[in-house]
Formats: structure tokens, C-alpha cells, sequence
């Protein structure tokens, strides 16, 4: 791998938040009147891309901005418990001393992800948040922009198929992590992508 730009996905892929999803999720669904979801579920859904799960808890598009904002708002009063993955912090500081600009696009608000990761977010230079979870791939574009970089010279990090589609409309390169929100069989239909079974593997982005 030879990039100059590495963009991360926050919620899963750096910080540790599917546990606080599951936690809050039955009160979401019930605000928002769209069907809970049960333990013995969660293994099929984790296989499952946004759309699929959307259609099984019968929420429609039209109501994503505002469970979006309900679930940033719950996780501002619970971020203290939200930890970045094991060894996040240190993957980061390495890919930044080897030269490696980093960037967040994320779903989450700017606070909540900068809160989160504390003093590692000295290691990125734009943070890209708020986004859609279907509009990932403008925000992808316009880091490319700012910081004046080819798409072969970017790569994508990420959790969710969801990630992967952004990254291939944005016309860059895609990495799926394992430890993450979506289980390695949710990727099966993506074109191509690099495979971070570790967070560890992350090094060798630089």
C-alpha cells in the first residue's frame, strides 16, 4: 500500500461505540416508532448492510436525519464510557510520524468524535462530521479537495458496506476493519478491499 491520505469512519472504527448503540438502541426505536431489536439478532444484522437492516426495522429513509441527532445527543451524556479501540491511539500516532495525513468522515458530530478521542485528535487535519450515512461520499471528496490528493492516494477505513459504497462513488480505495459494527460477511458483495483483521494492521498503511 502507498497512500499519502488515510480518512477513518469514527463509530467502529475507532471508538468502541457498537456496545452503547445496542444499550440505547429499544429507546431510539421506541421514540421514533420503528421495531426494536432482540439479543439473538444482532449476529444477523451485523451481516446486513444499512438498507437491509433499515427494511427489517421498518424505519424509512426520510426519518434518519432525526434519529441521527438522537442518538448523538444520547451519546454526548454517555461518551465518558466510550473508549477508542485498544491500541487506536498509538496506530494513529505512528501513521502520523510516518507522514501520513489523517482525516475523519463520520456520521457523528464533531463534538462527540473530538471528545471521544481526546488528545489523539492532534494526530488528524480535518474532520469531515455530521454526515449522512448515504452522503459520505461528497465529504470524502472534498478532504481529496483540501488537501490536494489523487484518488489512487487515498484509502477509507471503515466498519460498514455502507463505507465501502462511499468510498467507491468517491472513487478511492476502501479498508474494512473486523472489529468493527459490520461482520466480515457484510462485506461479500464490495468489488475489492483491504482487510485490517487487527487494529495493530492499521501500521501498515505507512
Amino acid at each position: 500500500m502507498s497512500y499519502r491520505l488515510a480518512i477513518f469512519d469514527f463509530d467502529g472504527t475507532l471508538a468502541d461505540s457498537f456496545p452503547f448503540f445496542v444499550a440505547v438502541f429499544n429507546q431510539v426505536a421506541d421514540k421514533h416508532a420503528f421495531s426494536r431489536i432482540h439479543p439473538e439478532e444482532l449476529d444477523v444484522l451485523r451481516q446486513q448492510g444499512a438498507r437491509e437492516i433499515m427494511a427489517h426495522i421498518g424505519m424509512p429513509r426520510w426519518k434518519l436525519p432525526l434519529v441521527a441527532r438522537t442518538f448523538m445527543s444520547l451519546m454526548k451524556r454517555h461518551r465518558s464510557s466510550i473508549p477508542l479501540f485498544e491500541d487506536i491511539a498509538s496506530v494513529l500516532s505512528h501513521l502520523d510520524e510516518k507522514g501520513l495525513i489523517l482525516a475523519i468522515v463520520s456520521s457523528n458530530s464533531r463534538e462527540n468524535v473530538t471528545q471521544i478521542l481526546g488528545s489523539s485528535c492532534r494526530h488528524f487535519r480535518a474532520f469531515e462530521c455530521g454526515a449522512s450515512i448515504f452522503g459520505k461520499a461528497s465529504r470524502l471528496r472534498r478532504v481529496m479537495r483540501q488537501f490536494g490528493v489523487r484518488r489512487e492516494e487515498v484509502i477509507y477505513i471503515g466498519d460498514q458496506p455502507m463505507d465501502g459504497e462511499a468510498a467507491a462513488t468517491a472513487g478511492v480505495a476502501f479498508g474494512a476493519v473486523a472489529w468493527g459494527y459490520g461482520a466480515v460477511d457484510a462485506f461479500r458483495d464490495l468489488p475489492s478491499l483491504e482487510w485490517f483483521a487487527d487494529v495493530n494492521e492499521l501500521r501498515r498503511l505507512a
